[in-house]
């Protein structure tokens, strides 16, 4: 089960009807980036690999699984 809740005051505040029993973990994590795209997000990491092949997104499958190549 899933539910999007909003935190108010420091608390996170499920919507009507949710019903989670009393001692149950949860994990709590935000959804929204701050407002950065992915662009944004990963900029440190943008062009750092180096010597891929050209077709490399083309031919993923062949390169990590052994597919053969497509035309």
């Amino acid at each position: 089960m899933t539910f999007i809740g909003k935190v108010s005051n420091g608390t996170v505040v499920l919507p009507p009807g949710a019903q989670i029993p009393e001692g149950t973990e949860v994990r709590v994590e935000p959804i929204s980036s701050g407002g950065r795209n992915l662009a944004e997000r990963y900029a440190a990491l943008i062009g750092i690999a180096e010597d891929l092949p050209a077709d490399l997104a083309k031919n993923l499958d062949h390169y990590v699984h052994g597919q053969p190549k497509r035309q």
